[in-house]
């Protein structure tokens, strides 16, 4: 049974991440050749205060982003 973890910044719809399940169900099935009813997928959300990229995080980013366009 493979179990897969997805970690993003929260903010994506239910729909998105519904699409993103399919897709990636469809690749473990396509890769593995394992039906669809043993895949698992955890997804886990992180608040932008927690999310880090180059070593700052999502709200610091977002903020630095915004300073640059004014």
């Amino acid at each position: 049974m493979p179990i897969i973890e997805m970690h993003m910044a929260e903010g994506r719809t239910s729909e998105q991440k519904s699409r993103v399940a399919a897709a990636v169900t469809e690749a473990v099935c396509n890769s593995l050749e394992c039906p669809a009813e043993t895949v698992r997928i955890l997804i886990t959300e992180h608040g932008h205060d927690e999310f880090y990229v180059a070593g700052i995080n999502m709200a610091q980013r977002a903020a630095k982003q915004k300073a640059q366009v004014q």
